[in-house]
């Protein structure tokens, strides 16, 4: 299927009980449980509802992954990605970064061991010369804010697969 034609119709089509050919969004919070403890795949939305199963599920289809996830903020799923790493972790970030993005690797997450640089993901020599030993990650944020960087994707990634790490 094409990208264009996956983006209409992939993930969760329709809705059984109603018939709807695209999903509804569910504005609910709780859903009923025929007991307690026992649910029927959705007991609180945040932590699931058919309304972001469906995005997720477009999301790994258009990615070609094996899931797909979505966050209420974009900090939220920073921070969920920064969570695969552990004390000594080094990750390497574009230098014009989010200043949310800044603050937690620098207020909160380098009190969990996890260290960062931040360099010009513009700039192939300074992200090369950046990795070390213990770097897990090449985090991008193209194009910056506020000065409009545009870091190369396709080379980064070639970077990332060269050393070894996520991107």
């Amino acid at each position: 299927m094409k990208k264009k034609t996956l983006m209409v119709r992939g993930g969760i089509t329709g809705d059984e009980k109603t018939g709807a050919v695209s999903v509804p969004i569910y504005q609910v919070s709780t859903y009923r449980q025929p007991k307690a403890g026992e649910h029927t795949g959705y007991e609180y939305s945040r932590t699931a509802n058919p309304t972001r199963t469906a995005l997720e599920s477009l999301i790994a289809e258009l990615e070609g992954g094996a899931a797909g996830y979505a966050f209420g903020s974009g900090m939220a799923a920073i921070t969920a990605v920064m969570m695969l790493f552990d004390s000594g972790d080094h990750v390497i970030l574009t230098d014009d970064v989010y200043g949310g993005t800044y603050r937690v690797m620098t207020g909160v997450l380098n009190r969990f061991g996890i260290e960062a640089d931040f360099v010009d993901t513009s700039s192939e020599e300074k992200v090369k010369k950046a990795i070390r030993p213990n770097t897990n990650a090449i985090y991008i944020e193209t194009p910056t804010n506020p000065l409009l960087r545009v870091t190369d994707l396709k080379l980064m990634s070639d970077i990332g697969k060269e050393a070894g790490v996520l991107l």
